[in-house]
């Protein structure tokens, strides 16, 4: 499967988004019948475009939301402080 430039942009954009895969193969307008080789692209073919622009998108926006979150924790949300405490937790190599 191959995508063009302008669909791996709006593949990173829509994935940033958070949409389902189901609903980005609606955007993407790709076949229902190829969900599975969709699927497995983005879950496995590491060096494939269309699993770079997926998760670029993916953790671009996630890289956002975090530092929103540390932002308002260092202002005092006690809320934003336990997600920046459980982010850390989560970071934290397992010995």
């Amino acid at each position: 499967m191959n995508l063009t430039e302008e669909q791996l942009e709006e593949l990173e954009s829509v994935a940033g988004l958070f949409f389902s895969i189901y609903e980005i193969m609606i955007v993407l307008e790709i076949p229902v019948h190829m969900e599975e080789e969709f699927t497995e692209l983005l879950n496995y073919k590491k060096e494939n475009p269309i699993f770079k622009a997926y998760h670029k998108g993916r953790l671009t926006a996630d890289i956002e939301l975090r530092i929103a979150i540390k932002q308002a924790a260092l202002n005092g949300s006690n809320p934003a402080q336990n997600s920046m405490r459980e982010f850390y937790i989560n970071s934290l190599p397992v010995l």
